[in-house]
């Protein structure tokens, strides 16, 4: 399996960056604004985005965490393996705010649907966005886009997109596109 370098890691700080001031430029007059990274690597996308924010801008963003698993429409096709949830934390009120979903890659759009399915059990939000470090174009099975994008890939079902970060136990962030 070949591997090709997207972004290493001074290129992924620049675009956690842009992303950062994108959010920043669209939300702040809007103090309600709270961000919720999907288990596992969104969540890492969302305290990087929080830590920018508080660093360039002082501003304090909430941080919530959601697992997705049981919400999924396939997660009974997963015949392979033990289906192992991560944890759901979300220690605040999202009823009239505005939610930014995080995650780190879009591709079909279905855990998008099931994390607004899963999202619907803390309240209504006043507006849901999404942000998405990397867009897989042209694989979408759901009429799901970003509001927010780190970087837009056009790929084949065959490739794959493989985030790393550190806080995985890489010894540094990188994405790479597999095939």
């Amino acid at each position: 399996m070949s591997k090709l370098l997207l972004l290493n890691a001074a290129k992924l700080q620049l675009t956690l960056q842009r992303l950062a001031c994108q959010l920043f430029e669209t939300h702040t007059n809007n103090p309600n604004t709270v961000l919720i990274g999907l288990q596992p690597r969104g969540v890492f996308v969302a305290n990087r985005l929080k830590k920018i924010l508080q660093n360039d801008s002082s501003i304090n963003v909430l941080v919530g965490a959601l697992d997705v698993t049981f919400d999924r429409d396939d997660f009974r096709d997963h015949k392979k393996a033990q289906l192992v949830p991560s944890k759901t934390q979300i220690n605040f009120p999202i009823q009239n705010k505005r939610v930014i979903l995080v995650d780190d890659v879009l591709y079909t759009g279905r855990t998008i649907r099931a994390a607004l399915s899963a999202l619907s059990g803390f309240g209504r939000p006043q507006k849901v966005e999404l942000l998405a470090l990397i867009d897989r174009k042209y694989s979408r099975d759901l009429p799901i886009q970003p509001d927010f994008v780190g970087r837009e890939v056009n790929t084949i079902q065959s490739q794959v997109i493989r985030v790393e970060w550190c806080e995985q136990g890489f010894e540094q962030d990188a994405i790479w596109l597999q095939h």
